[in-house]
C-alpha cells in the first residue's frame, strides 16, 4: 500500500484539472496552474479544494504575495462555512459555523485590502465588495441568516 503525501495529491489534482505539463514555474502568477486551479474550483463551488491547491502554491511564496494568497484562501474558508451551514442547517456542527465565517471574511478582507484595486489579472477591489457584501448579510443571531445558497454563489473571473 502506497501512501500520497498531501503535496503529491495536490499537485495531481491541479493537473487534472490544468491538463498534463502544467507549467508549475510560470513566470506570472496569473499562469500558475495553482492560481488557475483556485478559480476554477470556486467557480465550482469547491471552495475546500479552491483553498487547498492555494494553499499548496502559498506554502512555497516568499513574497508579498503571500499576504495575497492568504487572503484568498481565507475567503475559500469563509465560503466552505457558508456551504456547509446551507447543506446541513440542523447539524450540530454545521449550524455553528456563521460566526466563523464573518471571522474568516474580515481576515480575508484585511489581508487582500493592500492589493486593490488588483493583483495577478483579479479584481480584488470587486472581490473585497462581494466578501463585504456576504459577510454584511450574515446573521449569527436569531433568526440566523446565511446569505448563500448554490444558485447565488459567486462566479470569479481572472482579467
Amino acid at each position: 500500500m502506497s501512501f500520497v503525501n498531501k503535496g503529491e495529491r495536490i499537485s495531481r489534482f491541479v493537473e487534472e484539472l490544468e491538463g498534463p505539463g502544467a507549467n508549475t514555474h510560470a513566470a506570472a502568477i496569473a499562469d500558475h496552474p495553482c492560481y488557475r486551479a483556485f478559480f476554477r474550483c470556486w467557480n465550482e463551488q469547491r471552495y475546500y479544494e479552491a483553498h487547498d491547491v492555494l494553499e499548496h502554491l502559498w506554502l512555497r511564496t516568499d513574497s508579498d504575495d503571500s499576504r495575497y494568497f492568504k487572503g484568498l484562501i481565507q475567503a475559500a474558508g469563509a465560503f466552505v462555512h457558508l456551504q456547509k451551514n446551507f447543506e446541513h442547517p440542523m447539524h450540530a456542527k454545521h449550524s455553528r459555523r456563521l460566526a466563523p465565517a464573518v471571522r474568516l471574511f474580515r481576515l480575508a478582507e484585511e489581508n487582500l485590502a493592500p492589493f486593490a484595486p488588483t493583483r495577478h489579472a483579479f479584481d480584488v477591489s470587486g472581490f473585497l465588495a462581494l466578501l463585504e457584501k456576504f459577510r454584511s448579510a450574515v446573521s449569527v443571531a436569531e433568526p440566523k441568516h446565511n446569505p448563500w445558497s448554490p444558485s447565488n454563489a459567486p462566479q470569479l473571473h481572472l482579467g
